[in-house]
């Protein structure tokens, strides 16, 4: 067993297509069309174009429940998801030049650093860097 995707609740697929290729830096993988409104979007790194895909899934337009957890996770500050990096300082940096908003600067704790955005789509995503 492995693992070959995994997805994030967005609000505006268009939107989070931008924001996760233009400004984190992912590769387009899949983008097919579902119906009038929703498409099949996958994005991947870089650095491991036939690793996990990650889905930005419209699922909070039409399912309710899901809106309500992403909504409630945003009030609380939680991150939805986290995505490893070699230098969290460097990416931090990188990331405020393109206008990324941070919740939560580069903080140490225990043995890792993290900061927290916002993907401007509804969630919170921490990167994690290992000390």
């Amino acid at each position: 067993m492995r693992v070959k995707g995994i997805s994030i609740p967005v609000l505006d697929q268009e939107k989070a297509l931008q924001f996760y290729t233009e400004k984190l830096g992912f590769i387009k993988k899949l983008d097919i069309p579902i119906d009038e409104e929703s498409r099949w979007l996958t994005v991947v790194s870089p650095e491991d174009q036939d690793g996990p895909q990650l889905l930005l899934e419209p699922v909070p337009l039409h399912f309710e429940p899901s809106k309500v957890y992403q909504e409630a996770l945003m009030k609380a500050g939680i991150p939805y998801t986290q995505f490893d990096v070699d230098n969290v300082e460097e990416e931090y940096d990188r990331l405020v030049k393109l206008g990324v908003e941070f919740s939560i600067k580069p903080t140490v704790m225990g043995t890792v650093k993290f900061a927290v955005f916002n993907d401007t789509i509804g969630n919170n995503i921490q990167i994690v860097e290992e000390l």
